[in-house]
């Protein structure tokens, strides 16, 4: 098969199991009874107000459902901001010795790494579940939570760790430059490398969602666009102070009103 032919059926095959990923979510989230903003039904409204210590099947209260839910998300939201550097992989395959095998291993340790956020943060969402800081449905029980949170991940926007990290998703080229692996082990161990600096870059983005509720899709759309644009080789160094300073400034607006 002609090497352009394998190139273009990766890449759809690629942005099909992105398409999927939303479709699959907004058909998980009106199943919930919820609206693309997150807000929910009577019916909803019932089931998030359960005690998740009730002895009956609740899929909200049990990892095994969660993490699914959870792993449909980082495919949604994570793979789309990985296309810069698989096409930063792509210009390397011209003059260094990487393969469309080495490309896949990118892309599957990169996963693999997020899956792994997934499990940790479907942990913490049960955490937080039965310490009575959110409802079933991940929705805060109260306001001055996602006051907290935005005010946190927008101070993390300030710190070493953010600028470390980000620098790498920012610039693969120069990840891939001092660590080059060829063929699909290596391009799976630096696929790993890129997911754990990613996790770091952008795990505050998917902790936000117990602000707003972790199956709203107006915000998980929102996220998504803020973490690609952050690592667009042109603007990203811009725009991740900025967005601090606008997620400090909403959370204490949040902390303000409940104040007055």
């Amino acid at each position: 098969m002609p090497q352009q032919l394998i190139r273009s059926a990766l890449w759809l095959a690629f942005f099909a199991v992105i398409l999927v990923s939303w479709a699959w979510m907004y058909m998980m989230s009106t199943g919930m009874g919820l609206d693309i903003l997150g807000r929910p039904n009577e019916m909803a409204r019932r089931m998030a107000a359960m005690d998740p210590r009730m002895d009956m099947y609740m899929p909200m209260a049990e990892f095994g459902p969660l993490f699914v839910m959870w792993a449909g998300m980082m495919a949604a939201m994570m793979l789309p901001t990985l296309v810069p550097t698989l096409r930063a992989y792509e210009d390397l395959m011209i003059s260094a010795n990487g393969t469309r095998a080495g490309w896949l291993g990118i892309l599957l340790g990169y996963f693999i790494v997020w899956l792994a956020f997934g499990a940790a943060i479907s942990s913490l969402q049960l955490w937080l579940l039965f310490g009575g800081f959110i409802d079933m449905l991940g929705l805060p029980k109260a306001p001055w939570v996602s006051g907290v949170l935005l005010i946190v991940v927008g101070l993390f926007q300030f710190t070493r760790a953010k600028e470390i990290c980000h620098g790498v998703c920012h610039s693969p080229m120069s990840y891939f430059l001092c660590h080059w692996r060829s063929g699909f082990d290596g391009g799976l161990r630096m696929g790993l490398g890129l997911g754990a600096f990613c996790v770091g870059c952008c795990w505050g983005f998917m902790v936000l969602g117990f602000a707003g509720g972790v199956m709203n899709l107006a915000w998980m759309g929102i996220a998504t666009v803020f973490m690609v644009l952050e690592k667009l080789p042109q603007i990203g160094h811009r725009i991740t102070r900025p967005l601090g300073v606008a997620l400090i400034m909403s959370g204490a607006a949040v902390l303000a009103w409940l104040l007055t």
